[in-house]
């Protein structure tokens, strides 16, 4: 396995600007691309080799990383004309931390292997905050090796890293993780409207729910900035919706049903319809209010 000193990351969105500090404060080389540069022009200042292309990237480093929005743009960068699997040297390792297809993180995997390059999927849950403070949890996919090889990154980005089997497992562990919060949220937004109705402060009935039996991420790290009034993304009611459709297409492929899901989408699409897909998931409160 190939010693990794400079990285290659593709996205510097919400949460990509905030990994790609952390890889820098862990001593790494970072080369970055965006389709809109101005997104990484803070990442420059703080040392970042821009590239102009995802391909001119891929060339120069030892890994790539991939922190997109849709499967679409998963697959144009990995596979496209100028994809950086076609570009890359041999040995180099690729990460694709978009939640994304199973069934397209197989298919990745598989091309790498034709150019002597290895593949993993690795998307993250944690949202602006575990991205920030590099607390994210990360679920892998892949080869064994090729997961222990590329540890030290992950340790600079995230605390609950966990190995889950060959490619694809990684992002059907996110599919579990989006289809608990899917319902969660609706919890949580209904639970802090009623607090409302019912003539509560939504604040102080807060400090009772979240450490019992109702604790939830969402709860403790949504909950205030809906009282707040803050809907700003963390992660973008856009993005939950396409991963929410990714899950209910690989349960129905397993044959499966699931209602709570079927419910928090149709709810997030009527938001998008009032203009919210851009906005954070707990902008969902605005449904009830």
């Amino acid at each position: 396995m190939n010693l990794i000193e400079n990285i290659g990351f593709i996205g510097t969105g919400v949460m990509g600007k905030s990994m790609v500090k952390n890889l820098i404060k862990a001593g790494y080389k970072l080369h970055v691309y965006s389709r809109t540069k101005s997104k990484a022009d803070e990442l420059l200042e703080a040392g970042a080799v821009w590239h102009d292309t995802p391909a001119q990237l891929a060339s120069e480093v030892d890994a790539v990383i991939t922190m997109v929005g849709y499967p679409a743009d998963v697959e144009e960068i990995y596979l496209g004309e100028h994809g950086v699997i076609g570009s890359a040297k041999a040995g180099t390792y690729f990460i694709d931390m978009t939640t994304s297809s199973p069934s397209l993180a197989k298919r990745l995997e598989q091309e790498a292997k034709v150019k002597q390059c290895h593949c993993l999927d690795a998307p993250v849950s944690g949202g602006d905050v575990g991205a920030r403070e590099a607390k994210l949890s990360i679920m892998v996919g892949g080869e064994q090796e090729v997961f222990a090889a590329v540890m030290p990154i992950f340790e600079a980005l995230g605390t609950n890293i966990v190995y889950q089997g060959a490619a694809g497992a990684g992002q059907h562990t996110k599919m579990c993780n989006q289809i608990a919060i899917a319902s969660n949220m609706i919890g949580v937004c209904e639970a802090l409207i009623y607090a409302k109705k019912a003539g509560l402060d939504p604040t102080t009935v807060l400090k009772s729910i979240e450490s019992g039996a109702a604790g939830s991420w969402s709860l403790s790290n949504l909950g205030p900035r809906i009282i707040a009034g803050n809907f700003d993304p963390g992660f973008f009611v856009k993005h939950f919706i396409k991963d929410m459709g990714i899950a209910l297409q690989s349960a129905a492929e397993m044959g499966m049903e699931t209602h709570g899901l079927k419910l928090a989408k149709s709810l997030y699409d009527q938001l998008v319809e009032l203009g919210e897909g851009d906005s954070g998931t707990q902008v969902l409160y605005k449904i009830y209010s």
